[in-house]
């Protein structure tokens, strides 16, 4: 309930009069401040965020090394815009994401404003290189809005709306989700289908994958999947992009989701909590096909901002200087304890799922059944919320729980969230904690 005297009613009642219902806000609350895994509302009170902004605070809120970056590029300048004059932090951020993408051939890196800005370019830069029209995405994905990302986006509800007609030449294939039904074998089936009946290999430029789904509920691809996928995208000269902007930066214990299957995919898109929570983000791929548009092909005024870059540059430094990734790992292991835990307690925890930290419960009516439970779940987060735990869902059907916990959490405030979550659950689900 919201104090009528509260900050937090009269900034809901600003935003009602000001802001357009189109952009939705998962939790009614303001940030007045916040710092590392916490977060101060405009009223005062505390919470664990393990929303990390849709998961762009990888390092934290605040982190002292980011803002000193920025505070320091801040005094040299804001702005020049790279294509008219350079600044050397955009250089040695390419360069060190050129050393650290997987595979081993000569990289270039451009960067952009949004992770829609740089799945975009992604397609633009194959459609240059291969000279073909056609994309291929999958089910349950999430690219962005923009028109072409939008098209590509495999979930209709709420992005797609009443917003198009939209891009040509895109085609959904379907996601490997176990859980669901989609074996890697049966996916790998479909998508040889549709170069069979939709649009032959030889006019397809890309072929995009979120190597563990988004927003479509934090479903890994199986290694065999993008295994085999690779030598189909070799085997026609596709380009195969691996959209790592919400598993990415070692929200999988890996700097990179796609470093689980070994396979090293032609582009990178990142984004998310490649600066700390500053607008940035990048493609970053083989030099021969990131070489392929013309000069002036490529770019936007506040592309690759030095604000940014300076931030991307700390966020590097803090990975191994405090070792998040190892930090990852073990921050996922005590997750999906905890998960595994609630699970064996409730039987609405139909799937536990996820790589390293980047994990999530599937709520569903019964277990025998399956279907989704959009309710529970949203339930489960406004509990949450009251009890000090700031959480997001996920899922074509809304019914799934992520957790975005920062990989700088220390241990004490984890368990703080885990027992915010448990007592959750147990408000929402009352009685069957106790089987």
């Amino acid at each position: 309930m919201i104090d009528s005297e509260s900050r937090t009613a009269a900034l809901l009642e600003l935003r009602e009069k000001n802001v357009p219902r189109g952009i939705s806000s998962a939790h009614p609350i303001f940030a007045g401040r916040a710092e590392g895994a916490l977060l101060w509302d405009v009223d005062g009170r505390e919470y664990v965020d393990m929303a990390g902004g849709i998961g762009v605070l990888n390092v934290g809120h605040n982190h002292p090394r980011v803002t000193q970056a920025v505070k320091a590029q801040l005094e040299r300048f804001t702005h020049t815009c790279f294509q008219v004059v350079m600044y050397e932090p955009y250089l040695r951020l390419a360069e060190r994401l050129n050393a650290i993408t997987p595979g081993d051939f000569p990289k270039k890196t451009i960067f952009f404003n949004s992770g829609a800005e740089a799945t975009e370019n992604a397609i633009k830069i194959a459609r240059a290189y291969t000279s073909r029209p056609a994309v291929i995405a999958f089910t349950n994905s999430f690219h962005g809005r923009t028109l072409l990302t939008m098209s590509m986006t495999g979930k209709a509800s709420p992005y797609k709306q009443n917003f198009g007609p939209f891009a040509s030449e895109v085609y959904l294939a379907p996601f490997p989700y176990e859980y669901r039904g989609w074996s890697s074998e049966r996916a790998i089936d479909a998508l040889l289908e549709i170069f069979l009946t939709h649009v032959s290999p030889n006019r397809v430029a890309a072929v995009i994958i979120e190597p563990v789904l988004g927003e479509g509920g934090f479903v890994p691809a199986p290694i065999d999947f993008l295994q085999e996928l690779r030598r189909i995208t070799e085997q026609h000269g596709i380009v195969l992009i691996a959209d790592e902007i919400q598993s990415g930066y070692g929200r999988t214990g890996r700097m990179f989701a796609i470093e689980h299957s070994g396979v090293a995919p032609d582009l990178v898109a990142v984004a998310k909590s490649i600066a700390g929570g500053l607008p940035l983000s990048g493609v970053t791929g083989r030099a021969d096909i990131m070489d392929a548009p013309d000069p002036g092909g490529l770019g936007g005024t506040f592309a690759g901002n030095p604000l940014a870059c300076a931030a991307g540059l700390a966020v590097l430094d803090i990975f191994e200087e405090e070792e998040l990734l190892e930090k990852g790992r073990r921050l996922g292991a005590r997750l999906r304890e905890s998960l595994l835990s609630l699970q064996a307690l409730y039987p609405n925890v139909g799937d536990v799922r996820g790589l390293g930290p980047m994990l999530a419960m599937e709520l569903v009516e019964s277990r025998e059944s399956k279907a989704p439970a959009q309710a529970l779940a949203s339930r489960v987060v406004d509990a949450a919320l009251e009890h000090g735990l700031i959480l997001l869902k996920a899922g074509l059907y809304g019914n799934v729980i992520r957790l975005h916990a920062p990989l700088v959490i220390e241990d004490s405030q984890l368990e703080r969230a885990l027992i915010a979550l448990a007592a959750a659950m147990q408000q929402v689900l009352p009685g069957t904690g106790d089987r």
